[in-house]
């Protein structure tokens, strides 16, 4: 069986690397970690026996790949957040795997897949799961973060400009530059925040829309963003995902 990964996670990667390896008879044709690298790797490949697919990847939401590209093999969706969407994925046949993943769900997922070799998903259907998925997605209107220890206050999403990784801590920096520690990770609150309004540059940062000033065209074919309030370091978007960047935007 030939599978691909869609995981932008390297432990999640080895993980199930080493899970395959543990059930045999699976080949790995390919590692994807983005929307944009997907997306490539479909328009220049045949479709392979079995995708798994992690639904937070780090350029934007996985759920964005089936409409740039037709995927017609079936999909195993992983995540580590709620599965909002389980009993829609389980009366379509479509498995959908929480984080930590282990080797047990694995044989279940890939033995109700084997039992439906004769009809493969379409890319029809999967689309039909997407719009129900979509709308249960219930995006962040607001967070209550701790000030001086003792006290929370609430933090409206509007307010804030953008969020990044500070000395291994995640802060929300609002428009009229105040600063709050979050209690997330950054890939959590990607999770949380509407993809329409917030965008994960890179690794450290997060950005509103609203908040972006301008944008200049950077050393090796990146992309620099610069926000007002001014970040406190310099905001790269990387060579593979400027189109995707400019698709967001756009």
């Amino acid at each position: 069986m030939n599978v691909i990964i869609i995981e932008d996670e390297e432990l999640a990667v080895r993980n199930l690397q080493s899970i395959f390896k543990e059930i045999g008879s699976i080949t790995i044709i390919a590692v994807l970690e983005s929307i944009v690298d997907t997306v490539e790797w479909f328009e220049l490949n045949e479709d392979p026996d079995l995708v798994f697919m992690d639904i937070h990847l780090a350029d934007g939401s996985a759920f964005e790949i089936f409409k740039l590209v037709d995927i017609n093999c079936p999909v195993i969706f992983t995540t580590a957040y709620d599965a909002y969407a389980l009993q829609a994925f389980k009366v379509n046949s479509i498995d959908y795997l929480l984080k930590p993943i282990d080797a047990t769900a694995v044989k279940k997922a890939l033995n109700k897949f084997k039992s439906m070799t004769k009809g493969n998903v379409s890319s029809d259907e999967l689309k039909k799961i997407l719009s129900i998925i979509k709308p249960n997605i219930d995006y962040k209107t607001h967070f209550l973060v701790n000030i001086k220890g003792d006290k929370l206050i609430p933090l409206i999403i509007s307010d804030i400009a953008y969020i990044y990784i500070d000395l291994n801590i995640v802060k929300a920096v609002t428009y009229d530059q105040k600063t709050f520690v979050m209690q997330y990770t950054i890939d959590e609150l990607s999770a949380l925040l509407n993809p329409k309004d917030f965008y994960k540059a890179n690794r450290q940062f997060i950005i509103s829309r609203k908040a972006i000033k301008d944008v200049d065209l950077w050393f090796n074919s990146r992309l620099s963003i610069n926000l007002k309030p001014t970040a406190p370091e310099k905001i790269l978007v990387s060579k593979a995902r400027i189109t995707d960047f400019k698709l967001w935007f756009g």
